[in-house]
């Protein structure tokens, strides 16, 4: 059965692309789910419509992104932590702090956008990676000062 996929369906495809599935899958999974629409001649004018709804969001949240990235790029978040010998902290900067900290600032970016390969246990700086929309990314200066 032909099918043009609605949302992105991971191992299948793209919102917008058409694909051809097994009967049973479509009938049992994909249609009452509303992932996908059977693939005829109305429902092929109707998606080449969503696909240019969807180019145009995708272009509004690049634009955003691009925006917010400008911004970010110089950006220094200071935190002041608890340290112990060798400026190791007693605890850790996680991405959920430092996606406190830039919610404060007036940027609300999920925690899970926030790159860090270990939590960050040292005093010193420390840069980072906030993945934004549309593969976008930017650098961030963290940096962690020892409370006196």
């Amino acid at each position: 059965m032909k099918v043009i996929l609605q949302k992105d369906i991971p191992n299948l495809g793209d919102a917008g692309d058409i694909k051809e599935v097994a009967d049973g899958y479509a009938r049992n999974f994909l249609l009452p789910k509303k992932l996908v629409i059977a693939a005829n001649e109305s429902s092929k004018k109707a998606m080449d419509h969503q696909k240019r709804l969807i180019k145009i969001k995708k272009e509004k949240r690049r634009k955003e992104g691009e925006k917010i990235a400008g911004d970010l790029s110089g950006a220094v978040l200071n935190f002041t932590a608890q340290a112990g010998d060798e400026d190791k902290l007693f605890g850790s900067i996680t991405s959920m702090d430092i996606a406190t900290k830039l919610q404060e600032m007036g940027y609300k970016i999920d925690k899970r956008k926030i790159v860090l390969e270990n939590p960050i246990k040292k005093i010193g700086e420390h840069e980072i990676v906030i993945k934004l929309a549309e593969g976008l990314t930017s650098k961030v200066k963290v940096v962690v000062e020892k409370v006196q």
